[in-house]
């Protein structure tokens, strides 16, 4: 009979428990504390440029709401203030945009951007 996927000794759960255990790691730890453990290499180019001209246009502003690290600032003139340098790079602003060309997105270059530490 051939090994399935059961054998090894460990009932062939041991990943699946694995990858169900790790959300769990982080049940009930604040936003705040996950991002502690969290580095942002800010590169000498932006991931992430806005056109504020762009923007002046837009009525509703939803990448100030949606960005998870409340990186969008309206201005007084209608435009908007971006700060890529604490950007989780998770695309939210860009999807949620509206207007073309008001948003540009990027990886950040290699060795910069989020660096996420384990343990």
């Amino acid at each position: 009979m051939s090994p399935g996927p059961q054998s090894g000794g460990d009932g062939g759960n041991a990943g699946e428990v694995g990858r169900a255990q790790a959300p769990e790691a982080w049940r009930g730890i604040a936003f705040d504390t996950r991002m502690a453990t969290v580095d942002f290499r800010v590169g000498e180019r932006a991931h992430i440029t806005v056109e504020s001209d762009v923007c002046r246009s837009c009525t509703t502003k939803a990448c100030v709401t949606a960005c998870p690290a409340d990186l969008f600032a309206p201005t007084s003139d209608g435009g908007i203030l971006f700060n890529y340098e604490e950007c989780f790079e998770c695309g939210t602003c860009y999807m949620v945009c509206n207007h073309d060309g008001a948003i540009t997105w990027t990886y950040p270059d290699g060795g910069q951007g989020v660096v996420f530490h384990h343990g």
